[in-house]
Parts: structure tokens; sequence; C-alpha cells
């Protein structure tokens, strides 16, 4: 299947710990980490239904009622999905070259952190919120995105975030002033008695309106005040647009590299238009 083999050509960075050679290892390896046979597919979809599976549990668990009744086969299953994750990343680290380097890996990291916290509550039951941080499974779930089709749209969008990333410094840059400025003159306009008793609070409402999201709890009483809120409202539409527009433009541009040839055999010249 040529998947697999597109993904390890253009994620080198998610596949650095190398097939074993051993030939139980490398059977084990492709079941665990490849998803382009039918047990890696296999594993990978069960491994997902598990991980959901242990997340509504835990949504349940946090309903008190449900706790209340279901409280002891919510825990047993717990403590069956820990066993299970426990047993995966044993082996995990059993069938990769670099144990070490697997450990301290973003997944490695989430895989241990995932069990963790059930077995300190056992040992130490004051310590049992820390079950909750049992969520980061979730993450978890991205290993089956670990596609080659997934893999490179990833890195094209991540390639046009990073692109962007000066032209977005200096919008929020303009942004930023234009809230300061607006804050300012609506804490001159409004005052104390208006609920704006410092120039940070009414920046804070210069942002929530800027935004759109408009909590509601400081508003304008003066008409100059709210003539100046309406100002900042029809701003902040124009201001949600423009880093959509930053980011597609990037985008647009990356697309038409990748689609021209890189030297024209006419004029010679590096990525532009085929029309």
């Amino acid at each position: 299947m040529q998947l697999r083999s597109d993904s390890a050509a253009t994620a080198p960075s998610f596949q650095p710990l190398g097939r074993p050679a051993g030939r139980w290892r490398g059977r084990l390896y492709d079941v665990i980490f490849e998803s382009d046979t039918r047990a890696g597919r296999a594993f990978d979809i069960g491994l997902m239904l598990l991980i959901l599976t242990s997340l509504v549990v835990v949504m349940l668990d946090s309903v008190p009622t449900l706790a209340a009744r279901y409280g002891t086969l919510f825990n047993a299953f717990e403590w069956g999905v820990t066993v299970l994750f426990t047993l995966e990343y044993v082996l995990r680290l059993s069938c990769v070259r670099r144990p070490l380097r697997y450990a301290l890996s973003f997944f490695g990291i989430v895989d241990l952190v995932s069990v963790v916290p059930t077995y300190i509550a056992a040992f130490n039951p004051e310590l049992s919120l820390l079950i909750d941080v049992r969520v980061l499974r979730l993450l978890r779930v991205f290993r089956v995105l670990k596609l080659g089709e997934y893999m490179d749209e990833f890195q094209f969008l991540a390639q046009a975030f990073a692109d962007s990333r000066r032209k977005i410094f200096v919008f929020l840059s303009a942004v930023m002033t234009a809230v300061i400025i607006s804050g300012t003159l609506m804490y001159v306009v409004e005052g104390t008695e208006h609920g704006f008793s410092s120039i940070p609070v009414a920046i804070y409402w210069a942002v929530t309106t800027m935004t759109t999201v408009g909590f509601g709890d400081i508003t304008p009483h003066t008409p100059l005040g709210r003539v100046l809120a309406t100002l900042i409202m029809l701003l902040g539409w124009g201001v949600l647009a423009v880093p959509t527009g930053i980011v597609t433009a990037e985008m647009t541009l990356r697309h038409t590299r990748r689609a021209s040839p890189r030297n024209c055999p006419h004029c010679g010249k590096d990525f532009h238009s085929l029309v």
C-alpha cells in the first residue's frame, strides 16, 4: 500500500524509532506502529474505540447521580482500561529500537500520563483528582491520523501558518494598539461611575467588544460612549477576517508553488503561474 511509504517520506519525524531487527519484535512493531496492514488497522481501530469508551466513562463518572449508582462499575472499568493501556505501553517500549527515545517523545509521555494517575490515586486517595488527567487519552486518537493523506496536509497548513507569522504579528500589534487606544478613550468618556474603574478594565471591555464576544458585564451609558462602542464593534468584524485572509493567501501561494514546475523551461524562473 503506497500510503505508508508516502507518510514516511513526508513526515520522517514521526517515525524516528525505526523497525527492530528481531522477528517477533518486527511483527509487533508492524501491528502497533503501522497502519497499512489488516492487523495494524484493527489495532488502531480497537485502540481508538477503547480510548473513546474510557472517555465516556470518565464523563459519566463526573455526574453525581450516576457515580453514586454505578461507581463500582465505573471503577472496575477504569482499572481494566488502565491495565490494558499499561500493557500497550510496555509492548510499545519492547518493540521499538530505541525505547528511551520513544518514552521521551510526545506520544510516549501521553501514554505514560494516561495510566499513572490511576496508580497514584490507588496508593494515595488524597490525589484522586489526578484521575481527571485521563482525558489526555484523547490525544492518543491522533495516532490513527498518522497517514500520508493527513500528514501531508497537516504539514502544508503548519507551513502556511509559519510563513504568515510576521504578517500576523504585525496585524496583532495593530489590533493591540487599537484596543489600548479605544479602551483608554472609553475610560475617559465613561469614567468609574459606569463600571470603567481603570484603564486595564476598559481595555478588557474593548477586547471583548472587538472580538464580538460581549459578555455584558460592563456597558457604556453615555451617548459618546455608545458611539465609540459602535465603532469598535464595526471594526471587530473586519479584524476577525484579516488573519483568515493572511493564512489563506499563504496557502494559495504554497499550493501554486507545489503545482507549478520549479524551473520554467522558457524563462528559468522558479514558482510562477503556468498561464
